[in-house]
């Protein structure tokens, strides 16, 4: 088996530890706006990058195995060192935060870390997680102040699912995390299929069925050349249009309006009322022009596209005394210097550069 390390798949620019001028900044609280008009509103936060899957599209096996090196856990951000950070994006202009991985759920005590971002002024706090520690977990989850959840699952049939999660979980276990959060208040739950041709495509129509009248929003998303070692091929992703004639053809859609400026999916809405989908293209209709999105990895880079090569330090920042002006002096330009739009310009050869992973700083 090949075992590569994190650092190789992870590379990183040198810290940032020269401070811009303060006077080159934005002051203090004024909201972000990158090179191409975009402001900053949505901060992910991946916790760690351990999980106990092993997707064929996000972690495969033959690279990240049972002996595989993870970060140890003094690179990790403690849970005082992303509250920093958190504040000082939220003092720009961040309204929502995600909670990601590897698997959020496997990072000790992480509900202590959501009850101490719950206490951040107008700001949703959100997690993404395979569902299958939902059960035992939600509801101190929901206590601690978690607004809702977002849940992957990639099929219904059980053969199927058990192959792509490659650690022989079953369905059952992710269904009964569904039910767990809904308990438990962690709604509208969004369950996340992603869609890989030839792969689990004969499962679209079986998923929309079963979440049809349940209440959770169910979205498609296509298969991504996110990473280095997934194996992407072109010929291997279903385009949204096709997923959403498929349920058409089924039950009847009409197009809903977004929620929100800058929300990724795409809304559909069930004629006959029982409920919606939403399906997100980043491959084939690339919604580069209104993201909104910024990550903070498991060890303190920000990345500024979900298909970064390199990061910006802000780890040995908060390592090394630097005060929150410093600290928000290098957020800031790091955003105003912002300039992706990847998938606007995805080539057979950017698909097979060398890319974060999304095991590393969530999807």
């Amino acid at each position: 088996m090949k075992v590569i390390p994190i650092q190789q798949l992870a590379p990183s620019n040198a810290p940032d530890t020269e401070v811009p001028d303060p006077a080159s900044r934005p002051a203090p609280g004024e909201a972000l706006v990158d090179r191409r008009g975009r402001e900053v509103r949505d901060l992910r936060i991946s916790v760690t990058d351990r999980c106990n899957f092993r997707c064929v599209y996000c972690m495969p096996r033959e690279v990240f195995g049972d002996d595989y090196a993870f970060l140890p856990r003094r690179e990790l951000l403690s849970f005082e060192e992303i509250l920093r950070v958190a504040r000082l994006f939220a003092e720009r202009g961040v309204r929502k935060i995600r909670i990601t991985g590897g698997e959020p759920l496997l990072r000790k005590d992480v509900e202590r870390l959501i009850e101490m971002l719950a206490r951040l002024d107008g700001v949703e706090i959100t997690l993404t997680t395979n569902g299958v520690l939902l059960p035992r977990m939600a509801q101190r989850l929901a206590d601690a102040g978690l607004h809702r959840v977002t849940v992957s699952l990639d099929a219904l049939d059980d053969a199927l699912f058990r192959r792509m999660n490659d650690a022989d979980y079953p369905v059952e276990k992710v269904l009964e995390g569904i039910d767990a959060a809904r308990a438990a208040g962690l709604g509208p739950i969004k369950v996340n299929m992603v869609v890989k041709r030839g792969t689990n495509d004969g499962d679209i129509e079986a998923m929309a069925t079963h979440f049809r009248h349940s209440g959770h929003i169910l979205r498609f998303i296509e298969f991504m050349d996110v990473g280095a070692s997934n194996g992407w091929k072109m010929d291997e992703v279903l385009p949204s249009r096709e997923v959403v004639a498929r349920i058409d053809r089924l039950f009847p859609l009409e197009p809903a309006d977004p929620n929100y400026v800058g929300e990724v999916a795409e809304r559909w809405r069930y004629k006959d009322g029982a409920g919606e989908i939403g399906v997100i293209s980043s491959v084939t209709q690339a919604f580069c022009s209104s993201c909104t999105r910024i990550r903070l990895s498991t060890e303190g880079q920000l990345y500024t596209c979900l298909f970064a090569q390199q990061g910006h330090d802000l780890r040995t920042l908060l390592r090394t005394g630097a005060d929150d002006a410093q600290i928000d002096a290098v957020i800031a330009r790091v955003w105003n210097g912002r300039d992706d739009r990847y998938s606007e310009i995805r080539t057979a050869a950017t698909a097979a550069q060398r890319k974060i992973e999304m095991s590393y700083i969530g999807g």
